[in-house]
């Protein structure tokens, strides 16, 4: 099975840990731990409604103000923020469901998820993370990623 071990994670855990978080250093620790090459952090903008990106890795250039800001129910994330569960996609280049937004496919990244940062039924951000191969991520991941969503939010709610 792909379970994640809790050692990769630790590093992960750790920085949630620490009284000031970098949350660029985050992201490529959840990248690195689950064996991704890519991924995004959005936060909710209460006032807005719209999730604007905090951090990202592995994004070409040219699709970073596609990605800056996205409306709830748009693309992965959006739609990740509007269901409040997770998004996932085996292979995003040949997605054709219309969840994929078209400039998705440029970052040439296949297995896909996007996790939204819920805690007590509130939404907070969400982030993605990516592999350039085919791969379906496993309920033992999902379970990980829904809990380091939580621990993210529950930093955010400790900074504001």
């Amino acid at each position: 099975m792909n379970k994640v071990p809790t050692l990769q994670l630790e590093p992960v855990y750790s920085l949630l840990k620490q009284q000031e978080l970098n949350w660029q250093s985050l992201l490529e620790e959840i990248i690195t731990a689950f064996d991704c090459s890519t991924g995004t952090l959005h936060f909710l903008n209460k006032e807005t409604n719209l999730l604007q990106v905090q951090a990202h890795k592995g994004i070409p250039d040219f699709l970073i103000p596609k990605l800056s800001t996205i409306p709830i129910g748009k693309g992965m994330a959006g739609i990740a923020a509007e269901r409040r569960e997770p998004v996932e996609m085996c292979n995003l280049q040949t997605d054709d469901s219309g969840v994929a937004r078209p400039a998705a496919k440029e970052t040439k990244v296949e297995g896909s998820i996007a996790v939204p940062m819920m805690l007590e039924g509130k939404l907070y951000g969400v982030f993605g993370i990516a592999k350039p191969v085919p791969y379906d991520f496993t309920e033992e991941e999902i379970t990980e990623l829904n809990k380091i969503g939580q621990a993210m939010s529950s930093k955010l709610i400790q900074s504001s």
